[in-house]
């Protein structure tokens, strides 16, 4: 079988495209401007250009960002208190938990913490969790 190139900004543009036809489509039928949680632990670079990129990507398309930070000394029960307040406010329709956490914290207790109605999917250094509008 030949081998394909794929136009990853090709396929990235028609992505965006996409999820901001869906927002626009969401805010006129249901009057919710879909809101994205996005959390980060810490002050890794790497972690908060990520951030800041899914923040600003997620404006692009309509999606409001709601910046949530913690400092690298947190523990687990402070983050965990945050993805329980998260997951109970009706406004926050998807979480992204930015990955790597600090060692005091196990990731996959965040990742359980995470509502259970919600898909959880793993993304590029983060957990993402879509709870539909």
């Amino acid at each position: 079988m030949p081998a394909h190139i794929i136009d990853g900004s090709a396929c990235a543009a028609v992505l965006s495209a996409r999820v901001s036809a869906e927002s626009a489509r969401l805010q006129s039928t249901v009057g919710a401007t879909p809101t994205l949680a996005v959390v980060l632990i810490g002050d890794n670079p790497a972690s908060q250009v990520y951030v800041k990129s899914k923040s600003r990507q997620a404006k692009a398309a309509g999606i409001r960002a709601i910046d949530q930070r913690l400092p690298a000394s947190a523990t687990a029960a402070e983050l965990l208190a945050l993805i329980k307040r998260l997951n109970s406010d009706r406004g926050v329709h998807g979480i992204l938990v930015q990955l790597p956490l600090p060692p005091q914290i196990d990731p996959q207790k965040v990742i359980a913490a995470i509502d259970p109605a919600k898909p959880v999917r793993f993304g590029l250094g983060g957990v993402y969790s879509a709870r539909p509008l």
